[in-house]
């Protein structure tokens, strides 16, 4: 399960207007190493077939199918600070510890 904060929800809103060829918020893994995983947020017109697409407050968010078992469990929000503003992915599952100590 994967949650969306109201703050996130409302910003993803708030870019994706009526723009049609932002009809599909993406969440995927772009980068994993046995200590983090890095995520993207990315528009899209469409799911493609095999992707899950859940409606979080209101919003269609897919995600591949090899992103998926990385994003279980993981909540999207949105952060407005003096060090900048940006969408972040917490409590994602990792898929286990790191076998360097970190």
């Amino acid at each position: 399960m994967i949650e969306l904060t109201p703050v996130a929800a409302d910003k993803l809103r708030e870019l994706r207007g009526n723009d049609p060829a932002k009809a599909v918020v993406r969440l995927y893994v772009s980068g994993k190493s046995c200590c983090a995983t890095q995520y993207g947020l990315a528009f899209d017109k469409s799911a493609d077939p095999q992707d899950t697409v859940t409606e979080l407050q209101g919003i269609p968010l897919a995600v591949d199918p090899l992103s998926a078992p990385h994003c279980e469990g993981a909540t999207i929000d949105f952060v407005d600070s003096d060090a900048g503003a940006g969408f972040f992915v917490r409590g994602a599952s990792t898929g286990g510890g790191c076998a360097c100590g970190r």
